[in-house]
């Protein structure tokens, strides 16, 4: 897992005409996405030292070392940035990074397999698990401690009590 890495946030395009970027920050704490050093692209071929600015709306005005002007700063639009997992904080027993569930095999109470978690989506009103089922179509379960009671990341599973309905 050393060199596992995590998104924390993306540059949503530019933002004036002197070379700033509208970040979008992923992070608990959305300020926390400076503290990280250095930020990479997903393939590893971009790194971005940045400095955090002002909040902004949908996110935070940042500049980004040798970014200078409003078309460099538009280039990097949509670009993903990732830290490696090692200089992120731990966390508590209750709470994941979304990596750690992508992938996980769910089960339902009974013990029965549904699926695979394809991803996480988050639409604003709570984080919902996008659940891939072989031969089926996908199923989106809230993320919540009714839905999903047990998540066992050293298992590579999760146990499912979906909402009436979900199926």
């Amino acid at each position: 897992m050393t060199d596992q890495l995590i998104c924390v946030g993306a540059i949503a395009g530019a933002f004036g005409t002197t070379g700033e970027v509208r970040l979008k920050s992923f992070c608990a704490d959305p300020a926390d996405i400076g503290d990280y050093g250095p930020l990479s692209s997903e393939d590893g071929t971009q790194t971005f030292d940045l400095t955090v600015g002002r909040v902004v709306k949908g996110g935070f005005a940042a500049r980004i070392k040798g970014v200078r002007y409003r078309d460099q700063a538009d280039a990097l639009k949509g670009i993903r940035l990732y830290v490696s997992r090692d200089v992120l904080p731990g966390l508590p027993d209750d709470e994941f990074y979304v990596s750690d569930l992508i992938g996980l095999t769910v089960f339902d109470t009974g013990g029965a397999k549904i699926g695979r978690v394809k991803a996480v989506q988050d639409f604003g009103a709570g984080d919902i698990l996008e659940v891939s089922r072989p031969g089926e179509s996908d199923v989106m379960l809230p993320f919540t401690n009714d839905a999903i009671p047990t998540v066992d990341i050293s298992g590579g599973r999760l146990i499912a009590d979906p909402p009436d309905g979900a199926f």
